[in-house]
Parts: C-alpha cells; sequence; structure tokens
C-alpha cells in the first residue's frame, strides 16, 4: 500500500498547488459532503418536497454511515495528514501540502464516509428527481440532468476530501462505489409508516452491534483507538480536533437520528397535509430550528455526557422536521383561516 499513499500524497499536493486559490470553494464542498449535512440540510429541503423521499433520506443516511463506521473499523485505513509523518517516507523530500480544518478526523480513513453517504444520499434525491422529471416532461435528455449533477458533486466532494488530506483517492472510489450500491439497495426499502417498535429495534441493532464488535475487535487485542492517537499527534491545530468526528458520535448521531424517525411518524402518521405555501414557511423555520440546535455547545468532558446530549440532539431533529414545526404551520394557517 505504500506506492498507493504515495501516488495518493503527491496528488493532493498537487491539487492544492493546481487550485489553492478555490480554498473556500473546496472547504464549503467537503463541508456539503458531511454526513451531518444529510441531517441537517437535505432532510428538510427534500421532505417538503416529498415525505417518503425525505424519509428515505434519513434512513440511507443512517445505515450507510453505520456501515461506513463497520468498515473503518475493520479496513484500518490510514489518513494522509497523518501517514505522511507516520511513513517517515518523505524525510528528504517532503511534500508542500498543509491541513485545514475539516482534516483533523479522527476515525480510520477507508471508505470516506464523505463520499460513502453522499453517494447513497444523493442517489436517493436525485433518482426521485429524475423520475419527476420524466413522469412530467416524458424527456430522456431532462431526466438525464439529476444523473449528470449527481456525477459531478461526487467527483467535487471526492477532490476536496484528497484537497484537505482527509483521504486517499482510492478510499473516496470506495466510498463512492460502495454509497452507490447501497443507495440503490436502500431506496427500495424505506420505513415509511413502519411502526415505532421497528424503529426502537433498529436503534438497539445499530447500537449493540457497534458495540460488540467494538469489544470482540478489542478482546482479540485490537486497539480502536489507534486513529484517535495518530490524529491528536499530527493534527496542526488541537483546537481542529473535534469530538464529533468521533467513531462513537457517528453511531450516538445514526441511533439518535433513527429513534427520532420512529417517533416522528408515531406522533404523527402520514405527517401534516399542508399546501406548499406553508411548506415553505416551514422549510424556512425547520432550517432555522436545526441551525440553532446543531450550534448548541455541548460538554467534551465526560465523553459519555458528551454522547447522551449528541444523541438527543439527532433525536430530537427529525421531529422539529416532521411534527413540531409543520404542527405550528398548520395551527396558524387554520386560525388564520378561521378568522
Amino acid at each position: 500500500m505504500e506506492t498507493v499513499h504515495t501516488q495518493g500524497v503527491w496528488m493532493a499536493e498537487a491539487l492544492q498547488k493546481g487550485t489553492m486559490e478555490y480554498e473556500k470553494q473546496w472547504l464549503f464542498v467537503t463541508h456539503m459532503g458531511d454526513p451531518k449535512a444529510a441531517f441537517l440540510i437535505y432532510f428538510p429541503i427534500v421532505y417538503y418536497l416529498n415525505k417518503r423521499t425525505g424519509i428515505a433520506v434519513v434512513w440511507v443516511t443512517v445505515i450507510s454511515e453505520w456501515l461506513n463506521l463497520v468498515f473503518k473499523w475493520i479496513l484500518f485505513g490510514e489518513r494522509p495528514f497523518w501517514w505522511v509523518e507516520e511513513s517517515r517516507l518523505f524525510v528528504e523530500n517532503p511534500p508542500q501540502v498543509q491541513q485545514f480544518p475539516p482534516t483533523c478526523e479522527t476515525g480510520p480513513g477507508s471508505p470516506s464516509g464523505h463520499a460513502m453517504v453522499t453517494s447513497a444520499v444523493w442517489w436517493v434525491m436525485v433518482s426521485a428527481a429524475a423520475s419527476f422529471l420524466h413522469s412530467c416532461t416524458r424527456s430522456r435528455l431532462l431526466m438525464a440532468v439529476p444523473y449528470l449533477l449527481y456525477v459531478l458533486f461526487l467527483v467535487a466532494v471526492g477532490l476536496s476530501r484528497i484537497f484537505i488530506l482527509a483521504h486517499f483517492p482510492h478510499q473516496v472510489i470506495a466510498g463512492t462505489l460502495t454509497g452507490f450500491a447501497l443507495g440503490v439497495v436502500l431506496n427500495r426499502t424505506v420505513p415509511e409508516r413502519r411502526p415505532l417498535l421497528f424503529f426502537l429495534q433498529t436503534c438497539m441493532g445499530l447500537f449493540l452491534g457497534a458495540l460488540l464488535l467494538h469489544s470482540g475487535l478489542e478482546h482479540f487485542g485490537v486497539d480502536l483507538s489507534w486513529s484517535i492517537t495518530l490524529a491528536k499527534r499530527w493534527c496542526s491545530q488541537k483546537d481542529w480536533i473535534r469530538m464529533d468526528s468521533r467513531p462513537f458520535s457517528s453511531l450516538t448521531r445514526d441511533c439518535g437520528a433513527m429513534l427520532g424517525l420512529g417517533l416522528a411518524q408515531f406522533w404523527k402518521p402520514g405527517g401534516w397535509p399542508l399546501p406548499w405555501v406553508p411548506r415553505t414557511l416551514c422549510l424556512a423555520l425547520s432550517s432555522l430550528a436545526l441551525y440553532h440546535i446543531n450550534r448548541m455547545p455541548l460538554p467534551s468532558s465526560p465523553p459519555v455526557l458528551f454522547y447522551i446530549l449528541y444523541f438527543i440532539r439527532f433525536t430530537v431533529m427529525p421531529q422539529v422536521v416532521m411534527v413540531l414545526v409543520p404542527g405550528f404551520v398548520h395551527l396558524l394557517t387554520a386560525k388564520n383561516k378561521q378568522e
């Protein structure tokens, strides 16, 4: 793998040298490819356009990110920002590369979570958009537009991850292909109108499955904190090390979102029936609420407290989008009609 890693580092160096003036654009793209963006940005937008597709976004995000965590624990992928230093191969000819705030993720690098989750989630969205365009226009040319945007965005996300030294090219390719396959399969099994028990069982299954795998690997002498140690050692800015990039943060995020999705459908099966104008208001209010919920600071110590609060945060988010905000807007519009 040394040759593959070395070529990946030189590619990152060439990409940084050639496109450093677009640093802000690369950072924006990598932000839009973050798995959290699926919950915070794509989910509310898509849900108010089509409820089933919105639920599919959460479902596919949770399962694909959980599988990405499992793959990372098993595959032990390096990350460029620490491998450059740990490999000792660049003592005489060090690459001219630099780190950025999103660089210092603490989990293993293979496959890329950004590429994998984005590939899966965007497949759900673009396939729905393509079907809608085809049903309205019967034009295969217009139907192809969402798929073209899909490919372009995946390429941009992958290059952004290489640019900031978060991943090697082969990790991005592996994540993209795996995510595409998951998106195709999971989009056929969307848990719309499923009972709350299904979501409780799925949440517990994801949590206990990850814990059992973690305990089993550690029982056989595998140190699963190795990547956290390396990230802390070689990150150029210590404040770039974030708790929400740790493997257990993604686990609690996914479990919370899964439970929240079940609770939202339990409180209000089928959702609130709203015309297009109130839906626009719902989108604005939901996006504002999610933004502030996500910005609320959480204590990083002790870690268990952080994970519990992080779990609660993502349990609340689907209910804000699917129940609380639409319910408020429904009552508001109903009152105005009565007056």
